[in-house]
């Protein structure tokens, strides 16, 4: 837990938040505030903002039990779940308001070769986080199971779209610019057998 606490500073939370966060996780049921603060020897006013704050990043969850008049907290049961709500949290608070901040300066005025060049760079900065942004959006659409799956291709997304783009060349029998195929003039377009072998 130690440790989940100077990670929580690295990941924008600070380590009590992160401390806190790591024992519920590890816990195998809910646990009321008293009992956190003394599990990691915390001030009860100490651990209240803590869970505030995990409460607004929407890691922890508030429970009430049977028989029991005190609130109880827990992390989400998917890991999975915790991550994607991580990285849409940073992405919140970090990216969304630069990339505002941005669209609001590149819509000003532009004088003199200095203003050309920063609008320049501030330009291939925004193009670049909303490009992330958008791909962020369309990675927290995916089903786990289709997450899981896309992580686990690794190296092999690369062979793919290098495939992709050799595909018109060899489907044309032409090389860049027209050139002639080296494989001679018998050379045929790759059929689906040879496409599964090259993927894999």
């Amino acid at each position: 837990m130690l440790h989940f606490g100077e990670m929580g500073s690295r990941w924008g939370i600070n380590r009590t938040v992160g401390q806190i966060c790591a024992l519920l996780f590890l816990s195998a049921r809910p646990l009321p505030a008293d009992e956190i603060a003394e599990a990691l020897g915390f001030s009860r006013s100490n651990v209240s903002m803590g869970l505030k704050e995990l409460q607004s990043w929407r890691l922890v969850r508030l429970q009430h039990l049977p028989g029991d008049r005190r609130e109880h907290f827990s992390t989400p049961d998917d890991v999975w779940q915790i991550v994607r709500t991580l990285a849409e949290e940073r992405r919140r608070r970090e990216l969304d308001p630069t990339l505002s901040v941005l669209r609001d300066l590149l819509l000003d005025k532009v004088s003199g070769v200095a203003d050309h060049h920063a609008h320049k760079r501030m330009q291939e900065m925004h193009d670049l986080l909303e490009l992330i942004t958008r791909w962020s959006e369309d990675i927290q659409k995916l089903e786990t199971e289709q997450l899981t799956e896309l992580i686990r291709l690794g190296g092999r997304v690369v062979r793919l779209l290098e495939l992709k783009n050799r595909l018109p060349l060899i489907g044309s029998g032409r090389g860049p610019k027209g050139a002639a195929d080296p494989r001679g003039d018998d050379a045929r377009p790759m059929d689906e057998g040879s496409y599964n072998e090259d993927l894999m």
